[in-house]
C-alpha cells in the first residue's frame, strides 16, 4: 500500500458493530494491486450518530466515498442526494460516493456481488427454487438480483411477515410478474437457501432456519463474512449440503467499487 499522505484519498466502511468486517483487507489489497494513493478504513458509527456523521463527511475534502453495512444500509437511504435503480428498488444503500460539490450518490451493488459469486462457484439461481431467509438491507439488494437473474421462485421470510410482503411485492411490480411470495423460514422444498440475516455472527445467535430440513443438495449460501463458516453453514456441510460463504458478494464487488471510487487497475483483481 501506498504511504499516507497529504494526498491520500480517504475511504471507509461505515457499521455498527465493526469488529466483523473484511472490507479494508480487500480493499487496501485491492488499492496496492492498482497502484493507488488511497486507503480504506472502519468508521464505526453508531445509528443515532449517522445524520451528523453523513453530513460530517460532505465537507471532507479528501473523502472520496464509503462502503455501507449493518445495520445503517436502509437508514442511510433519505441522507443520499441520488440513488441507483437498485438501492431504490431495494430501499438500502451498501455504498455512497461523496461528488466534488459534496454531495452523497447512493448505490447498492450486494445483489449482483452476491449473485456473481453464486455463479462462479457453480450454483445459477436461474431457474432455481430460492429461498431468501431475512429483507434486510443486504437481503433486499439479493431478492432484487436473484429474480432478475431469471430464478424459477423466489420465497422471502423475514421475522416481520408484513417486511417479506412488502419486498415480495416490490420485485413482481419491477419484474411485471409473480416470482417473489413470502413465506416461513421452512428450507425445505428449495434448491439454494441464503441466509441474509445477522444471525450467525455471534456465538450464540440461534440458527436462521432449520438445517435438518435442508433437501438433499440444496445450496446454503450466506451474507455472512466473519466467520467464515457460520454454524448454519457448518449443520448443512455436516448433512451433505453443499455450501457457499459470504466473502465472495464483497471480492465480486471490488472492480465496481474501484470504479465508482475513480480508482482504475491494471491488473486482474480477486
Amino acid at each position: 500500500m501506498t504511504p499516507i499522505s497529504g494526498h491520500t484519498r480517504i475511504f471507509g466502511i461505515l457499521a455498527d458493530p465493526i469488529h466483523h468486517v473484511r472490507t479494508p483487507q480487500v480493499m487496501n489489497a485491492a488499492f496496492g494491486d492498482a497502484g493507488a494513493d488511497a486507503v480504506l478504513v472502519p468508521m464505526h458509527v453508531q445509528p443515532s450518530d449517522l445524520p451528523a456523521f453523513v453530513q460530517a463527511l460532505r465537507s471532507m475534502q479528501n473523502f472520496g466515498g464509503a462502503n455501507i453495512t449493518i445495520p445503517h444500509k436502509e437508514a442511510i437511504l433519505p441522507l443520499c442526494d441520488t440513488l441507483n435503480d437498485t438501492a431504490r428498488i431495494a430501499g438500502a444503500v451498501n455504498v455512497i460516493q461523496r461528488g466534488a460539490d459534496g454531495s452523497i450518490h447512493g448505490f447498492n451493488y450486494d445483489g449482483h456481488g452476491f449473485v456473481a459469486g453464486l455463479k462462479a462457484a457453480g450454483h445459477d439461481p436461474g431457474g432455481k427454487r430460492v429461498l431468501l431467509v431475512g429483507a434486510g438491507g443486504a437481503g433486499k439488494a439479493i431478492a432484487v438480483q436473484v429474480a432478475e437473474n431469471g430464478a424459477g421462485y423466489l420465497g422471502i421470510a423475514n421475522r416481520t411477515q408484513a417486511k417479506a410482503e412488502a419486498l415480495a411485492g416490490q420485485i413482481n411490480a419491477h419484474l411485471d410478474c409473480s416470482v417473489a411470495a413470502a413465506v416461513a423460514d421452512d428450507p425445505g422444498g428449495y434448491d439454494i437457501v441464503i441466509n441474509a440475516t445477522s444471525l450467525g455472527m455471534r456465538p450464540q445467535d440461534p440458527l436462521p432456519f432449520d438445517p435438518a430440513a435442508l433437501d438433499p443438495g440444496a445450496v446454503v449460501a450466506e451474507v455472512i463474512m466473519t466467520p467464515e463458516v457460520t454454524p448454519v453453514m457448518a449443520a448443512a456441510a455436516a448433512r451433505g449440503n453443499p455450501t457457499h460463504p459470504g466473502l465472495p458478494m464483497l471480492t465480486e464487488q471490488v472492480k465496481i467499487f474501484l470504479e465508482l471510487y475513480g480508482v482504475s487497475s491494471s491488473t486482474p483483481l480477486a
